[in-house]
Formats: C-alpha cells, structure tokens, sequence
C-alpha cells in the first residue's frame, strides 16, 4: 500500500539522520541520570566550616569604606566574614561590585599561590593535596563567572579544581574531570557546543521533530505488519503449492 511503503521510506531514511542524536539522547541521558549530581558538582569535596562572627567593634561602617574604596554611591553593601577577614563587598550605582577590607576600607593584598593553595586546603575535604595553584586573568568558561580567579588542582581521583576569589580567597566554585564529563554529555544532549546553555535554538526543535516522525512512522509500520490479513498472505505465500 502507498501509505506503508511512503512510512517504510520515511521511517529508515529519517533515522539514519537523527539516529546517532537520538543515541545521545536517550545513552547520555541515561548516563547522567546515574552520575549523582552531588558527585559531580564536588560537593562531597566540601569542608564544612561554621563563619567566622564579625565583631562590628572592628569594622568600619558602609559609608567610611566606600570612601576609602573610592566609591561614590553605592546601592547596596554587603558586609561578611571570610578567612582573610570581614570585607566589605559594595555594589556601586554604575559599575562592577568593589570588595575591601571591613576593617580600613582599603583593598584587600594581592592572594599569592601559596596562600591559595593554603585557603584551598581549608575549604576541601578528601585525600587529596592542592598540588598546583594558577592565576587565571580572566575565567575560563567552565566557570560561568568573570573576572580573574586562582585555580587550585587537587591530586584526588576526580582530578578537583577549586576556583577562588583573588580578593576574599572564597572558593567561588568547584570542577572536575567528572563535571567535565557530565558537561560534555549535557551538550550533546542539548546539541549545544559552545556554552551549553541555550538549549531552544532551531536545530533541537527540528531533530526533535523530525525523532518523532521516525518513532510516528514506526508504529505505522508495525500496525501494517501486525494486521491480521496481512500475516495470512505471507504465510500463505511461505507455503508449498
């Protein structure tokens, strides 16, 4: 019948276009589903630490450290403890947000890579050792910030990389060869290769669609093949005359 041979076309020519998308789909969805999330995002790799109180005695107010800062105006001041001290962290009116010292408004000293790796260390947990401390101008992608930021390398088996604040020497974020590994399945999931975040773009919709024409023309297929006269003709035409 036209409408099964115009399916069985379909059906296989479709499929060997979306095919190998489609075992990235299910394959490295599957995959993903079985990577603990907590795993990847090296939260197992976090020391957990209590912060340290601020003694408002010691600190100097808002106002006093966004003129020591050379902050005109600011609309919001964030004032936290960190393992380098309390700062103060300013969000100017035009600008990116300025951090410095809460207890004299000034900037904080540069972080060197000793210091990074001590801080580094403070804030992991697990067996391994900041073996590597590398200063970075500007963030790599994996990151997701902006901005310079130290690298620490651990030596662990996932291979963990904390990054931290030049500034504060807060760990910012964490990755591993394991996020990495997560990440690159994602994108092929996604069908993103850049950044992996925009996941509605054109190309997606239309593999999608054309997936499920395949899986459509699949069970228009299998319903031809399932009817009842159609199995008796071919096995009357199996039989002896």
């Amino acid at each position: 019948m036209k409408i099964f041979r115009w399916s069985s076309q379909v059906h296989k020519w479709l499929a060997l276009v979306v095919g190998v998308q489609v075992l990235f789909w299910v394959g490295g969805g599957m995959l993903m589903t079985m990577l603990p999330i907590e795993t990847v995002r090296s939260e197992h790799r976090v020391a957990e630490a209590p912060a340290a109180a601020v003694d408002p005695a010691g600190v100097v107010g808002a106002a006093e450290a966004a003129r020591a800062a050379g902050v005109a105006a600011f609309s919001k001041a964030e004032l936290r403890s960190t393992r380098r001290g309390p700062v103060w962290t300013l969000t100017p009116v035009e600008g990116e947000p300025v951090t410095v010292s809460a207890v004299d408004g000034r900037p904080l000293p540069p972080l060197d890579g000793a210091e990074a790796r001590r801080l580094a260390a403070l804030g992991y947990s697990g067996p391994g050792r900041p073996v590597a401390a590398t200063f970075l101008p500007v963030a790599p992608e994996e990151t997701g910030r902006e901005g310079p930021l130290w690298r620490v390398d651990f030596d662990d088996r996932e291979r963990t990389s904390f990054y931290l604040s030049p500034e504060t020497g807060e760990v910012l974020t964490r990755r591993s060869e394991l996020w990495r590994f997560f990440d690159l399945l994602w994108r092929l999931h996604v069908m993103v290769w850049d950044d992996g975040e925009d996941f509605n773009h054109p190309l997606i919709i239309v593999t999608a669609a054309a997936s499920t024409i395949v899986v459509l023309s699949g069970f228009v297929l299998l319903w031809f093949r399932l009817l009842p006269g159609r199995r008796r003709r071919r096995t009357d035409i199996g039989k002896p005359g």
